[in-house]
């Protein structure tokens, strides 16, 4: 029988805690900083599984014994390029107007390590997001707000004002950072189980009817494709 874990988050991510905790699972936090350049040639998705997975490596040296560390990277793909966190205003300015009126994806890499015996596991998800026809005002005032300044494609689709996604049919938790139906498919398989209805509760606390969290929840969407 495999020994008890301890569920340690490894990031500091305010979104990623406060999607975590809709599940009940008890966990710790250490966050990981590692290198997120991309390297030549490398797909989206190879990307942001290298990170997650480097993410979950990185944390584990500081870890207990008992940790199961999760991570998580996201990635907002426009075409065929991967687009960061501004480094400035005048950037986000940019990317937003890149972004307007049309869709592009975002990828969502989830990554699982028990410390103990080294066993791992991880998910992608990559869903298609619409974007509304918003006007360079509603940008500028988006970014003076320095909400922007902090998030790959300098937008966070939570915002409760600028609300730049319109639309959408995939997975919003997705977005925000941490898909919380598929990472409860992957904890299942180290034993750990969610204390609530965990489709239920980010619906409400998002204020999205997710069309695809129960298909997913009953294991009949790849966990490797997600919303695509």
């Amino acid at each position: 029988m495999s020994e008890p874990v301890s569920l340690t988050l490894a990031s500091n991510s305010p979104r990623r805690r406060q999607l975590l905790a809709l599940g009940g699972w008890r966990f710790s936090v250490l966050p990981a900083e590692v290198d997120e350049s991309p390297l030549p040639g490398e797909r989206p998705d190879e990307y942001v599984l290298r990170l997650a997975e480097a993410k979950a490596r990185a944390a584990a040296r500081e870890a207990p014994r008992d940790a199961l560390l999760l991570a998580a990277d996201t990635a907002v793909v426009d075409g065929d390029e991967i687009l960061g966190k501004p480094s400035d205003a005048q950037e986000a300015v940019q990317m937003l107007k890149r972004l307007r009126g049309h869709t592009h994806r975002v990828y969502t890499a989830l990554a699982l390590l028990r410390k103990s015996d080294g066993c791992a596991s991880s998910g992608l998800t990559v869903t298609d997001v619409p974007m509304r026809h918003y006007s360079d005002w509603e940008i500028a005032a988006y970014v003076q707000s320095g909400d922007p300044l902090d998030k790959a494609g300098a937008y966070g689709i939570q915002h409760p004002v600028f609300r730049p996604v319109q639309g959408l049919k995939g997975c919003f938790a997705s977005v925000m950072g941490l898909p919380l139906c598929h990472l409860t498919v992957l904890l299942r398989q180290f034993g750990l189980f969610p204390l609530t209805d965990v489709a239920r509760r980010c619906q409400d606390e998002i204020g999205y009817a997710c069309p695809v969290a129960r298909a997913i929840l009953l294991g009949e969407g790849a966990l490797d494709k997600g919303e695509e």
